[in-house]
């Protein structure tokens, strides 16, 4: 007797599953989210942040610049750009010690997410073994790892992955139609690449974008439905309200009225329901107000500190007065030390 036939059909592609999932957020809908009426869209951000956190909640991360300057890409915004005179000097890979002093202090102030950044197009295999040696002490130290390192090129992120690293961040910027405005030296493939070899790597996913660049409100709207269509959407989605630095072809840009940088955070919020919603850079700029705002839109997590990178931050003591004002707390997230430095 024969046995009937078995057809395999292949899994999709990250590229097929992205284009599936667009079906879900497509932008003309995000589009309307933005467009409601203010009061109804914070309504509804709030009906959905209630459903998956508690609203007094947020996290607190701090972001430590572990290599600056010298980058060679060319992103309108950023100081670090070799080709840009802003004051920024290129400087070496921070010492180890150094920057497990600065997690000590990060947890002391009540962090519970140590991020790395470092002002390259790409890591080196060589540069990558001192990063793997920093995400192991942080993780030693009871805090969560994240790390933004640029393009992450075939194994890379499985040696993060199994140095211990939690969180790699690699923002998409903006929406596709207006990277190319932006930035010239890599393509938006190149960001979705490096974000398929996180998540296939065992990593979570740190993704989000830069609002206040002179773009669209439907092109707001394209960079939320891009990170939404992400299969799975990311944990954590940081929202950067642009900083604007003398020196970079950004500055001088028409600010961006505070009342839409909410709008976004709370068209986030409902698209990504599960996610961590981040204020970034530019708190310094927006006040406690519009900050209150956020929180109320669905923000639940903050870069905490004085320095994001190179760019100012509001200081540890004004946040601690905010979130007193406002009757928040801090999350605690338990991370076994022990493990962590015996892995």
């Amino acid at each position: 007797m024969s046995l009937p036939s078995v057809t395999f059909h292949p899994l999709p592609t990250p590229a097929e599953k992205r284009a599936m999932a667009a079906q879900r957020w497509p932008v003309d809908k995000v589009l309307e989210l933005f467009e409601l009426p203010f009061n109804e869209l914070m309504y509804r951000a709030q009906q959905v942040h209630r459903q998956h956190f508690d609203p007094t909640e947020v996290e607190l991360a701090t972001l430590l610049s572990i290599k600056t300057g010298g980058c060679p890409e060319d992103c309108g915004y950023c100081p670090q750009a070799a080709r840009y005179d802003t004051g920024v000097t290129a400087q070496k890979l921070l010492e180890l010690e150094t920057v497990l002093n600065a997690a000590r202090a990060a947890k002391e102030h009540g962090a519970t997410r140590f991020c790395m950044g470092a002002a390259w197009r790409s890591p080196k295999d060589r540069d990558l073994e001192h990063v793997e040696a920093m995400v192991r002490g942080v993780k030693a130290l009871g805090l969560e790892a994240c790390a933004t390192l640029g393009m992450l090129e075939d194994g890379q992120a499985e040696r993060l992955a199994a140095a211990g690293l939690d969180y790699y961040n690699h923002n998409l910027d903006t929406a596709p139609e207006f990277y190319n405005d932006i930035i010239s030296t890599r393509q938006y493939e190149d960001r979705l690449d490096t974000l398929d070899k996180v998540r296939g790597a065992g990593i979570k996913v740190c993704c989000g974008g830069i609002v206040g660049m002179g773009e669209s409100r439907r092109q707001r709207a394209g960079l939320v439905a891009q990170v939404a269509n992400l299969e799975p959407y990311p944990e954590s989605v940081p929202i950067n309200h642009l900083v604007q630095v003398k020196g970079t072809p950004l500055y001088g840009q028409d600010k961006l009225d505070p009342l839409e940088f909410v709008r976004t955070i709370a068209v986030a919020r409902i698209t990504m329901p599960k996610a961590r919603v981040r204020l970034s850079a530019g708190r310094r700029e927006l006040g406690e107000a519009v900050q209150a705002l956020c929180f109320a839109a669905g923000a639940n997590s903050i870069f905490y500190g004085d320095k994001l990178l190179t760019t100012g931050n509001p200081d540890v003591e004004a946040d601690r007065q905010l979130l007193e004002k406002l009757g928040m707390r801090t999350t605690h997230v338990e991370v076994n030390a022990k493990l962590a430095h015996e892995g």
